[in-house]
């Protein structure tokens, strides 16, 4: 995540330095902690958070360096993602509902933090969860917020509640209590209110929201705060609930290249919990906060689980089995490779998705010099190939591909490497879905694999000593039900029977991902 960019490095740089070390003494910890030090600082975090935070990760790594009981940087990493989570609020709180329908959600913040987008992106995620949600646009004082609201509303598939036209005209106090009782006749579940927010905190812009709460009485008031803001976060989040007194948190903006202290200070200091978190322009960039997930992704220990939910979202759960079929039965065509693809772009970003990998910073420069236009040029050399060439590469001869490359706005020589990658490709998957492990270009065989491509004939169990006499013994032994020695076979992820290395993919996520599989 760019927001953590910087202070991912410096946090991963400071605890490699403990892995060579066979023994913590304090003076290996002082200097790790002085490095965290500098990392959140440098970070934008409220300065009593950091001072509370490697206090603690001092005391709890002495402590742990004398049990002895792990690896010492195994010791330091878990205390710091332990710490990390717990200032990044500790468990993960979901939405109250009301008991009675609607339930009603009033949005608060300063301006510019994104509080009408986040309101499109909260209702389409309702909307995703089977909800009905209405937002109210009681934001009359910015210019053109309502018709923003009416936009994203449209685009969320949710209803918009606007009877006055804004631009300083109207009683947003009015708007938001008529806007429930609206909900209510016409059946929304979810009330999204959304209010006016000011450049700077100020009485007037305080009073407003206040009134507003009074009017709707709402079940969660969700704080909206850049992510961007800096060491200014913990004031602004103080004044607005001393204000209005919200109960959760909203991180906007938090695929920006900022330091990201708000998001790690906030939840701290005002001891409420962070909700979602916005990761990009679209309507569908927005996902519900997990403080271990995020403490996880920071410390570059990857956030497989959220890769497999997205997963889970944009693939269907039949298509992926007929495809797994397919793969094992060697008839993989490109027209399943396009619907593949389309899929993997409903899935969002790319680089966000490679970034949740564990390890994913040491590939930063590759996720950099990634061209996710790519996919799509890919499609354009597929979408220009009639049916039957879809179904049947081989039949793609060169006055064929000279067709394709001009359809497509491409060359020849794309369309010629895209063909080898999908047979290359299509060779590997129909190896991992009849249980092998395929054999990576420039890498030697796995230890363990059982590869599917080659199956080796099986040996007659029998003497083959040249010795008439001993070979007459042996085939006896052999007809009275005696075995000949096997070597232990590895598993279909060339695991042996060993346990998973430490660092390797939790039972439960590998559990979802065989799910997600759909095998």
């Amino acid at each position: 995540m760019a927001t953590f960019g910087s202070l991912s490095d410096r946090l991963t740089a400071a605890l490699a330095n403990l892995r060579n070390k066979g023994r913590l003494s304090p003076a290996d910890i002082d200097a790790t902690v002085r490095e965290i030090r500098r990392a959140l600082l440098e970070a934008d975090v409220n300065l009593d958070v950091v001072k509370q935070f490697t206090a603690t990760v001092r005391e709890r790594a002495l402590e742990a360096s004398a049990s002895q009981a792990l690896n010492p940087a195994q010791q330091v990493v878990q205390i710091v993602n332990e710490e990390l989570i717990g200032i990044l609020g500790g468990q993960q709180r979901r939405l109250t509902f009301a008991k009675n329908p609607p339930t009603v959600i009033m949005l608060a913040g300063l301006q510019g933090a994104g509080k009408t987008t986040l309101a499109g992106k909260l209702a389409k995620w309702l909307v995703g969860e089977g909800h009905r949600p209405l937002l109210i646009a009681a934001d009359l004082q910015r210019p053109n917020a309502v018709g923003q609201l009416q936009v994203v509303g449209e685009q969320a598939g949710a209803t918009v509640y606007a009877p006055e036209p804004g631009n300083g005209v109207g009683n947003p106090v009015r708007v938001a209590k008529d806007g429930v009782k609206f909900a209510r006749d016409r059946q929304h579940d979810v009330v999204i209110v959304d209010t006016a927010g000011r450049l700077g905190v100020d009485a007037d812009m305080m009073k407003q929201a206040a009134d507003i709460r009074k009017a709707v009485d709402p079940d969660e008031v969700l704080f909206v705060i850049d992510a961007m803001i800096g060491q200014d976060a913990v004031r602004t989040a103080r004044a607005f609930q001393e204000g209005v007194d919200f109960t959760g948190v909203v991180l906007s903006k938090l695929d920006g290249d900022a330091r990201g202290g708000a998001a790690l200070s906030v939840a701290s200091v005002t001891q409420r919990p962070i909700l979602f978190a916005s990761t990009g322009e679209g309507l569908g960039d927005f996902e519900p906060f997990h403080p271990d997930r995020m403490a996880s992704r920071i410390l570059d220990l990857g956030d497989i689980l959220t890769l497999i939910e997205q997963a889970q979202k944009a693939f269907d759960e039949d298509e992926a089995r007929a495809v797994a079929e397919k793969f094992a039965t060697d008839s993989f065509t490109l027209e399943d490779f396009l619907k593949q693809m389309q899929q993997l772009r409903n899935m969002g970003s790319i680089k966000k998705m490679i970034g949740m990998l564990p390890g994913a910073k040491g590939m930063r420069e590759q996720l950099d010099n990634f061209d996710e236009k790519d996919i799509v040029r890919t499609e354009a050399i597929i979408q220009s190939m009639t049916r039957a060439e879809r179904l049947n590469p081989k039949i793609l001869n060169g006055s064929r591909r000279l067709r394709i490359a001009r359809g497509s706005g491409m060359t020849v020589t794309d369309v010629n490497q895209l063909v080898q990658r999908f047979e290359q490709a299509a060779k590997m998957m129909k190896t991992v879905a009849r249980g092998g492990m395929p054999q990576m270009p420039g890498m030697g065989p796995m230890p363990g694999a059982r590869h599917a491509g080659k199956q080796q004939k099986k040996k007659p169990q029998g003497s083959r000593s040249g010795n008439p006499a001993k070979r007459a013994a042996e085939n006896a032994a052999f007809a009275a039900g005696a075995k000949a020695p096997t070597s232990a076979g590895g598993s279909g992820f060339g695991l042996g029977g060993a346990a998973a290395p430490s660092g390797g993919p939790s039972e439960e996520e590998l559990a979802a991902l065989q799910k997600m599989l759909g095998r």
